[in-house]
């Protein structure tokens, strides 16, 4: 018995709903298909498919089965990409999207790396830090910040962890005062990432284990934590941002960080593509190139 083709007529007899149509897309006969689902059932001691002369449908061991055997297939073609990528260049077109102030302040510093080692390949790099529909933009791979990415239809690779600060301008702190505890916040002038995945609350964790969930109402939204960093210099309010918008703000003392008993946990940098199933050689060496700088 040869398991995995039996595996591959299987997902293939669900996905096309027939053994004829199922034949025709693995190039063999409808007898074949039908002996290797045969031999599956038997191999496993459970019926997988309701046969009937108008239709076929899946038991309820065969439901689960197929969810099992979709998961071995991919890893299957994943395992054959990785291959073929140690032995083939990635060339053509790579179309990456990633946060603006993200790409301008440290993806900036890694392109020039991943351009020199991959000299086949052109790069098409958007800015932006609305959430990017991969299909439709034609995106390869999307550059995210978040504590749990959408994963509807894509796959999310979690790269490295981001370091999120809450700080204020001195000034500011000086005419309304420090907070001490999370729920001091509500009395704060906030300003707040429009695209932030965990939107107007922010969970804080303290060094003893505690967590405090804070809704706050921010005086102002915007879609890019620059233009928030410097409303916070100029006296406007409270942020929470990754270090590597606010950094150098705090080290010139612009900005002064605050809560700081309290984390702000969970958020990481996502590399987002569509699917592990054909994964392109191109794609896998940019986000391993990614992964490798932001450890380093």
């Amino acid at each position: 018995m040869d398991l995995f083709k039996s595996i591959q007529a299987y997902v293939a007899t669900v996905e096309a709903g027939s053994l004829v149509d199922a034949a025709e897309q693995l190039g063999t006969s409808n007898a074949a298909v039908s002996r290797y689902l045969a031999a599956l059932e038997e191999h496993l001691g459970a019926r997988l498919l309701n046969r009937t002369t108008r239709r076929l449908s899946m038991t309820a061991a065969g439901q689960d089965f197929y969810n099992r055997a979709q998961t071995i297939l991919a890893d299957v073609a994943e395992a054959e990409a990785v291959a073929g990528a140690t032995t083939s260049s990635p060339s053509g077109l790579l179309r990456i999207s990633a946060p603006l102030s993200f790409g301008i302040g440290t993806l900036s510093q890694i392109m020039p790396g991943f351009l020199a080692r991959y000299p086949d390949l052109r790069i098409d790099i958007d800015l932006t830090d609305r959430v990017t529909d991969l299909t439709n933009d034609g995106v390869d791979v999307a550059v995210r910040i978040a504590r749990e990415p959408a994963t509807t239809n894509v796959i999310a690779r979690k790269i490295a962890p981001v370091k999120m600060i809450i700080c204020a301008a001195p000034s500011y702190l000086e005419k309304r005062g420090v907070p001490h505890v999370p729920d001091d916040l509500h009395q704060c002038e906030t300003l707040n990432y429009s695209y932030l995945s965990s939107g107007d609350n922010w969970t804080l964790t303290h060094a003893d284990g505690r967590q405090s969930v804070v809704r706050i109402k921010p005086r102002v939204h915007a879609t890019n934590g620059d233009i928030l960093r410097e409303l916070a210099i100029a006296g406007h309010g409270v942020i929470m941002q990754p270090d590597f918008i606010v950094g150098a703000a705090l080290e010139a003392g612009a900005l002064k960080s605050i809560l700081n008993e309290w984390s702000i946990d969970g958020y990481h940098l996502y590399a987002i593509y569509l699917s592990r199933k054909f994964l392109s050689a191109k794609v896998r060496a940019f986000i391993d190139y990614l992964a490798d700088a932001m450890t380093s």
